[in-house]
């Protein structure tokens, strides 16, 4: 019976480079149909967007989800559930603000002073996927920065919300929700009809026609990034292989072409953590299909090869499982897909909201911000750091074999 996700040696450099190596791809197909259903809906507006949805969604106006309803809507969301969000969404804002803007006047000579002046988005535009499943972590990582920076208008579009995103938005503190997604929501954002109005910014993940309706509209609106499937990478010496297995199908299950990778030096760890892949295994949805063609556990040979690889893919997400000690820093000089968008807070959704524990951080130097994550495994328990910009002291290592590893975060 064939793996469910690939085992692959370092050894094997054609199937590790295979693996690791950068995803620039062009979409021609998807760049020609976004640019069609945006320059559609830019000539008849709601028309146009009401035309899509019935034909990609089977959607019917009003798309606009009144406040009343999807407060009440919220409620039906397990409190287990509300009450972990509430909790990611207490750990996000924290972040946030540490990572907020400074204003400054600089007098730098007689009569002559340079200010900068921090001033909020009047509106911003969050897209949070929700073919496949939703993805209330996407609405959180998106409108809580915007609410933070002081944004007075966050508007959420979601093809198909449930009472899970209703609850998201609710704590997020979104202000309008419609019932839409696609090339012509982000159309729609960016643009503005007679009843969806016009954003600033457009931010969220989506599938590749959102992708390539984002690069689209960028002439015009801002986006946060210009992205490409999801990925994850976690590097790790122990841990649960549940857990781990967990991980890598939930970022699988974002998109067939999504990528989710672990390396370890330890050969019981990949073949246990394989078997929880198989075990877990989705019968339906993308995962599968990622898995295979886009997923794989590299073993390596040593824990200071596994963090050379993992420098190698500078992955949009990264997880560091340890029982020691490393440091992981922002990818300086280093090119990567998404741009390392969320402020690093990517390290906040894929462990913290998945294995529980906490989080604090701390503004550094050159605008970034360093975390220190917490996290329930073993009697001994495990700290995972992640870094932005660059951390003002170096984290001392308490093993002989610890590096640096990078993501840009």
């Amino acid at each position: 019976m064939p793996s469910a996700i690939p085992l692959i040696r370092s050894t094997d450099t054609a199937a590790v480079d295979a693996l690791l190596s950068p995803r620039r791809a062009g979409d021609a197909a998807a760049d020609r149909a976004a640019a069609r259903i945006v320059e559609a809906v830019r000539r008849d507006g709601d028309a146009a967007v009401e035309r899509f949805a019935r034909e990609f969604d089977r959607a019917r106006p009003p798309f606009e989800v009144p406040r009343p309803q999807w407060k009440r809507l919220a409620r039906q969301a397990p409190a287990d559930v509300r009450r972990a969000m509430a909790t990611a969404a207490a750990n996000i804002a924290r972040v946030a603000e540490a990572q907020l803007a400074k204003p400054f006047r600089a007098r730098i000579a007689p009569g002559i002073t340079v200010e900068q002046r921090v001033t909020p988005l009047d509106r911003v535009g969050c897209y949070v996927p929700g073919g496949r499943y939703p993805l209330p972590s996407s609405l959180l990582m998106t409108a809580i920065p915007a609410r933070v920076a002081g944004v007075r208008e966050i508007i959420v579009t979601c093809p198909s919300p449930d009472p899970v995103i209703f609850a998201a938005a609710e704590i997020a503190g979104a202000t309008r929700l419609f019932r839409l997604g696609g090339a012509h929501a982000v159309a729609a954002l960016a643009i503005g009809t007679k009843t969806i109005p016009r954003v600033d910014r457009v931010v969220g993940p989506g599938n590749r026609y959102v992708a390539a309706a984002k690069r689209y509209i960028s002439r015009e609106c801002g986006i946060d990034m210009h992205a490409g499937p999801s990925e994850i990478l976690i590097l790790s010496s122990t841990g649960r292989p549940a857990w781990l297995a967990a991980d890598l199908i939930a970022q699988a299950e974002h998109d067939p072409d999504a990528r989710a990778v672990l390396i370890t030096p330890r050969m019981n760890l990949a073949l246990a953590v394989a078997a929880e892949v198989a075990r877990q295994l989705p019968s339906t949805g993308p995962a599968a299909k990622a898995l295979a063609t886009n997923g794989g556990i590299i073993v390596s040979r040593s824990m200071r090869e596994a963090i050379e690889l993992a420098n190698r893919m500078a992955p949009e997400h990264l997880v560091r499982v340890f029982r020691r000690f490393y440091r992981v820093d922002h990818g300086h000089g280093r090119e990567a897909r998404h741009g390392g968008a969320g402020l690093g807070l990517s390290i906040v959704e894929a462990v913290v909201t998945a294995h529980g524990g906490d989080v604090s951080a701390r503004a550094v130097p050159g605008g970034g911000v360093s975390f220190l994550v917490r996290l329930p495994l073993g009697q001994s328990g495990v700290q995972v750091r992640a870094g932005v910009a660059g951390l003002p002291e170096p984290v001392k290592p308490n093993d002989a074999d610890a590096s640096t590893a990078r993501s840009p975060l």
